[in-house]
């Protein structure tokens, strides 16, 4: 297997997200659609949901990507508290792991402040500002 990409659905504000997320991670989007590029006369998009994002990539790490979508209107909204998933980042140093809990975890709310855990990580659990929870963890075995 060559990766695991987490895919994040929001509800109108992806690009904030992963603007801030960008922000924290560094690099650039390697992909950004918008649902008016996919517009045609059998996809016709409202204009409310014209400048949407359809799909959005951001590199994290070597060989991994952060992606995700605006759900559409006419499918609901996504429910973020309810959204039991966590993204778990790896990082190479306990400082990596500092940089990423504390610029990710800005605005947002601790679940788990980072430290030393029992299981010989040095780890922290947060939800973001945008509903998004996150576990980040450094082992210095591996």
């Amino acid at each position: 297997m060559r990766a695991i990409n987490p895919w994040i659905n929001f509800n109108g504000n992806a690009e904030e997200a992963f603007t801030f997320y960008r922000s924290v991670f560094g690099g650039e989007f390697t992909k950004i659609i918008r649902f008016s590029d996919l517009a045609s006369a059998e996809f016709q998009v409202p204009e409310s949901e014209a400048n949407k994002i359809m799909h959005i990539a951001l590199p994290i790490g070597k060989n991994n990507a952060l992606m995700a979508n605006d759900v559409p209107g006419f499918m609901g909204r996504v429910n973020e508290n309810e959204n039991r998933s966590k993204i778990a980042v790896s990082a190479e140093s306990r400082e990596e792991a500092d940089k990423i809990f504390n610029g990710l975890s800005a605005g947002g709310a601790i679940e788990g402040p980072i430290g030393d855990g029992p299981w010989g990580t040095y780890a922290g659990m947060f939800r973001d500002k945008y509903g998004i929870e996150w576990i980040v963890e450094f082992d210095p075995n591996l």
